[in-house]
């Protein structure tokens, strides 16, 4: 079907324009199922995350828990009252300034991106910009399973 090779094409492009947008790194976790998303893209440093996966933040990330309990949006700044870990601060040692999560989607089909920019917080242009392409990314990748094998492994080569 063409209509859905168009598909990565429009995902593509959407993550080039959100990589414009965060020039210090996003992650985008698309229709999370269980505990796992469908397709992940991220554009943080390696150093990072290398060091997310040694220290296994993923489990105690207050981002991460908000996301699969909460939709719209959240700064990180404002999680770290439950951060015992630290993940939020490890971030900003890394460079990963004005920090923020926007979750969209039904709890058994959650998509989570966490976007950040250094120099400044992004506009409210640019979180309205931003949360579109979540929210588009989001419903062109609805019935992923569905999806001719080609299209998906595309998808998941982006």
């Amino acid at each position: 079907m063409a209509n859905d090779h168009g598909k990565v094409e429009a995902v593509a492009g959407h993550l080039s324009r959100l990589g414009a947008l965060c020039d210090t790194g996003f992650a985008l976790a698309i229709h999370i199922r269980l505990t796992a998303p469908t397709l992940l893209y991220q554009t943080y440093a390696q150093d990072w995350a290398e060091h997310y996966s040694l220290k296994g933040y993923m489990l105690s990330d207050p981002v991460v828990h908000w996301g699969l309990t909460q939709t719209g949006r959240v700064v990180w700044d404002t999680l770290t009252d439950v951060d015992p870990e630290g993940v939020i601060a490890a971030a900003v040692s890394f460079g990963l300034t004005h920090g923020w999560t926007y979750a969209v989607g039904p709890a058994s089909s959650r998509t989570i991106a966490g976007l950040t920019r250094s120099g400044r917080a992004h506009t409210a242009e640019e979180v309205a910009e931003i949360e579109a392409i979540v929210d588009n990314v989001h419903a062109i990748t609805d019935g992923f399973d569905d999806l001719p094998k080609d299209v998906q492994d595309r998808l998941r080569r982006l």
